[in-house]
């Protein structure tokens, strides 16, 4: 089979090396005998990986021994409700900066227990820029502050994080889940990360909440048991069976990256990987970029192409080229190449040389 380099915004590509070692291990684990499928999820194998997952998470995102760390399921999506019911602790509001679709989803669904206040939004200029933290305008009485730090669809991303006072009461959320350990991070400037892992950990199915231990414990009256983070926690995620082959994927993407060096020489790749594409959106008359450039995304990069009735044929020849899932999301048309940590030096590269290749022929 000829080598192809997938796109997707999510589910993702993973490191082949891991998929290699998935295959491996398929039928046998570590001479168990049996699949990581088949364990069950209290078993001393699969605790040994759950709790492997746990360490190499810590280690690499330098989480402070204050912050629990939980596998749950339900994809981020769950968090938009659980966040609410758990963080609003006795106060009726809360803050979010609107930046695409994924606030915008996040913001419907804390309607639902709370008064939001947009505190900054981006939607005077079709979520094309990420609003500077003097824009925001804040709640004295808010509950907590939620934002996206990479919006998939539309291809921007915080590359700042939010400075606040680490004696703030009001604690700071943020929905990581297209971008997280894509780049250095400072777990302690947050109460609560939460990220699917579809798109830049491992397979679709889990979802990873990190959360600061003194925010759980207070959920609304009537929260379901499964809604409520402290169950999670004192369960040590085990309240119910796990997403338990998802997990052993991520803890392998992990030991990957360690590999790798880290995620110092993790975002230094990525870095390298958006200049190279961003490089030729912006030498070109052909391609656009619709994102502010001190916004963009190094994760997703949207473009579109000077003429829309080519993006068909664009589509088709990359796929013959290799060059599968560039096809940007229904919501706002054009092309989309997502970089995540697998995608290699040389997949961007070859994106580039067909861009080009294709611009020349259409010009």
């Amino acid at each position: 089979m000829s080598q192809i380099y997938n796109f997707s915004a999510g589910p993702a590509a993973l490191p082949k090396e891991v998929l290699q070692q998935a295959r491996d291990e398929m039928l046998d684990w570590h001479g168990s005998g049996m699949s990581v499928m088949e364990m069950s999820h209290r078993g001393k194998e699969f605790m040994s990986i759950i709790e492997d997952l746990e360490n190499d998470l810590r280690n690499l995102a330098g989480i402070p021994s204050n912050y629990k760390v939980l596998f749950l399921q339900g994809g981020a999506s769950s968090q938009f409700a659980m966040i609410p019911m758990n963080l609003l602790r006795d106060k009726k509001k809360a803050d979010y900066i609107n930046t695409g679709q994924w606030s915008e989803k996040a913001i419907k669904e804390a309607k639902k227990y709370c008064t939001v206040n947009i505190a900054a939004s981006s939607e005077d200029a079709k979520f094309t820029y990420a609003p500077t933290q003097d824009q925001w305008r804040l709640n004295d009485d808010a509950a907590y502050i939620h934002y996206t730090s990479n919006e998939t669809i539309g291809g921007v991303e915080f590359n700042w994080a939010p400075d606040f006072p680490m004696d703030s009461e009001v604690p700071l959320v943020a929905d990581m889940s297209s971008n997280i350990l894509s780049r250095s991070l400072d777990v302690s400037r947050y109460g609560l990360i939460y990220a699917g892992a579809q798109k830049n950990l491992g397979p679709a199915g889990l979802v990873l909440v990190i959360i600061r231990e003194d925010l759980a414990g207070f959920p609304l009256p009537g929260t379901p048991t499964l809604f409520d983070y402290m169950v999670h926690i004192k369960n040590d995620s085990m309240y119910n069976t796990p997403p338990t082959y998802a997990i052993y994927i991520t803890g392998l993407v992990l030991k990957w990256l360690k590999q790798q060096g880290g995620l110092t020489v993790v975002e230094q790749n990525n870095i390298h990987k958006a200049a190279l594409l961003y490089d030729l959106l912006d030498t070109s008359d052909f391609y656009h970029c619709p994102v502010a450039k001190q916004d963009r995304s190094r994760m997703n990069i949207p473009f579109t192409l000077k003429d829309p009735a080519l993006d068909e044929a664009f589509l088709k020849q990359a796929e013959a080229n290799g060059l599968v899932q560039l096809k940007g999301h229904r919501s706002v048309g054009g092309m989309r190449a997502s970089l995540y940590n697998a995608m290699p030096v040389e997949g961007v590269v070859q994106l580039i040389t067909f861009m080009k290749e294709f611009s020349s022929k259409h010009a």
